[in-house]
């Protein structure tokens, strides 16, 4: 099994933090680590490979705040573990709550302030990208924790990159022309830089942002992908958290 942990993370020891991959877990092939019970797999699969993935971070499930994600632009405060409705992006200043998102091609993108111990968890697709979820989430970071976005730190993790994410018109039209590369038969959108941009344009350093170089249809090695496999992806998961003790 094959769990992400940027440096700009994972230098912080007071942050517990990881993004699966499809290598390892329990369910029957193309779904390898799957850890959505919403893709056909067994929940009993689903079980036993949120096991192995947040056991080898040393998270209980019990620990989880999980957003229903609908697409949206709508952060919720995660004060305890559980579900959250109708909501794409989560924020905790409360240790042993851990956020998490699940994705197959949408970014998974997180946030942390290093002064303030704070987290944010966010899922951000086009829809979510063109409504301007992540700055929704640093900017209330900002509004009802005080975060200064000059300490906040970002990871946009793997998502489809531009080299792959070709759209139409009608989501072409939502974003500026320098998130868009125009060619003779496609229309490619770049995610990453699109919520770069957002999060720059609120104050945090492009130096305090790491992104990933993997493309999730791209890599089909390490990465489930819904544009690429349809109804035969799996779905990975993201977490952040406050280590309890670290306020």
């Amino acid at each position: 099994m094959t769990v992400n942990r940027p440096a700009i993370l994972d230098a912080n020891p007071f942050v517990k933090f990881g993004l699966s991959t499809r290598l390892g877990g329990v369910s029957p092939p193309p779904l390898g680590m799957n850890l959505s019970f919403h893709v056909g797999d067994l929940d009993a699969n689903v079980v036993k490979n949120r096991e192995l993935f947040f056991g080898s971070l040393e998270i209980g499930l019990a620990d989880l705040a999980i957003p229903m994600q609908v697409h949206s632009n709508i952060v919720k405060y995660a004060d305890v573990a559980g579900t959250y409705p109708q909501c794409d992006a989560l924020v905790t200043d409360v240790p042993g709550v851990f956020l998490c998102v699940s994705v197959a091609d949408c970014a998974p993108i997180f946030l942390l302030d290093n002064k303030k111990k704070v987290v944010a968890a966010v899922h951000a697709g086009w829809r979510g990208t063109a409504t301007h979820l992540v700055w929704t989430t640093a900017n209330m970071m900002d509004n009802v924790y005080g975060c200064n976005p000059k300490d906040i730190v970002a990871y946009i993790g793997p998502c489809v990159s531009s080299c792959c994410y070709t759209v139409g018109d009608d989501v072409a039209s939502r974003f500026a022309p320098q998130f868009l590369k125009h060619d003779q038969s496609r229309v490619t959108l770049d995610l990453k830089s699109a919520s770069i941009s957002q999060l720059t344009d609120l104050g945090i350093p492009n130096s305090q942002i790491e992104v990933s170089s993997h493309c999730t249809i791209c890599d089909s090695h390490l990465f489930h992908s819904f544009r690429r496999d349809r109804e035969k992806s799996g779905r990975m998961m993201g977490v952040i958290g406050l280590v309890p003790g670290s306020n």
